[in-house]
C-alpha cells in the first residue's frame, strides 16, 4: 500500500488523500497456537533432553501430570514453574500437588517418569470450537445464548 492509499497528507501540496480501507486478506495474521493431545501420554526419559522436551511440554500442559522420584515416591498436581540450567542437577520443577497446598520443587535429575494423567482442563475449547457449538445453537433457534463455564473437578 503507498502512503497516499493509507491516507497519507502531502503537506507540500497542502492536499489530503482520503483513507482507503486497508485490504482485510492482505492483513498479517498470526497463526493460533497448536495443542498437542497430551493427555495419557507417558515420555521416555532415557536421555537429558527427552526430559527437557518432556517437562517442556508439562508445563504448557493445561492439567495434572505424575511425576514419579528415583527414590519411587510419586507426586500428582499442576506443574506451574520451571527453572532451566545447564545441568539436570540444576535445573528444577514446582508444581502444586493435589493433595496439599504445598508448593514442590523438584530437580530434573529427580525424575524417574513423567505421566500426563490429568484431564486437559482446556482440551476442546478453542475459540473456533465455541464458534461451532454457537452456530449450531443459533441455527437450532435457541435464544440467549452464552457462554458458560464448565467445572474443573
Amino acid at each position: 500500500m503507498t502512503a497516499k492509499e493509507s491516507g497519507h497528507i502531502d503537506h507540500e501540496a497542502g492536499q489530503s488523500v482520503p483513507h482507503a480501507a486497508p485490504n482485510p486478506d492482505a492483513l498479517e495474521v498470526a497463526p493460533g497456537t497448536a495443542h498437542e493431545q497430551l493427555e495419557g501420554w507417558i515420555p521416555p526419559l532415557a536421555s537429558d533432553e527427552e526430559i527437557r522436551v518432556a517437562l517442556e511440554k508439562a508445563f504448557d500442559y493445561r492439567g495434572d501430570v505424575t511425576i514419579t522420584r528415583k527414590d519411587g515416591s510419586k507426586i500428582e498436581g499442576y506443574l506451574f514453574d520451571r527453572r532451566s540450567a545447564p545441568s539436570l542437577q540444576d535445573s528444577l520443577i514446582r508444581l502444586y500437588p493435589k493433595s496439599s497446598n504445598q508448593k514442590v520443587s523438584i530437580s530434573y535429575a529427580d525424575i524417574a517418569a513423567l505421566a500426563f494423567t490429568g484431564r486437559d482442563t482446556a482440551a476442546g475449547k478453542s475459540w473456533e470450537a465455541w464458534m461451532k457449538k454457537y452456530a449450531a445453537k443459533k441455527a437450532a433457534g435457541e435464544k440467549n445464548i452464552a457462554l458458560h463455564p464448565e467445572p474443573l473437578d
